[in-house]
């Protein structure tokens, strides 16, 4: 199994990324999927989930500027971020779980996003 995250990059205050976490081994569809982020010297903070059901919810850092989805197809979920502060940089980190009911955790290695002006 394998959680790939990708689309980090530095951008200006304001601007807008997607991040990309592809999965292989694992239908993200059938699976929990979360993002999470840290900045240097802090804990790791919940972003946003996006359930198998396709329910989704989003955490404090997210709210009203992330939206999380996820294309069947591809076997991949993301996380299209807007409106970028620069208390969003930080390494971004993908997680599965529950696979197919299954209590078993998958990360990946993380993203960095960095809003700089």
């Amino acid at each position: 199994v394998q959680v790939t995250e990708s689309g980090g990059d530095s951008v200006e205050p304001g601007g807008s990324l997607t991040l990309s976490c592809a999965a292989s081994g694992i239908s993200v569809s059938a699976c929990r999927m979360t993002w999470y982020r840290q900045a240097p010297e802090k804990a790791r903070v919940y972003v946003s989930r996006l359930f198998s059901s396709g329910a989704r919810d989003y955490g404090a850092p997210a709210q009203g500027r992330f939206t999380i989805s996820r294309d069947d197809d591809k076997n991949t979920v993301y996380l299209r971020m807007t409106g970028l502060r620069s208390d969003d940089t930080a390494m971004y980190y993908c997680q599965a779980d529950l696979c197919s009911g299954i209590w078993r955790t998958y990360w990946g290695e993380g993203t960095q996003v960095t809003v700089t002006s």
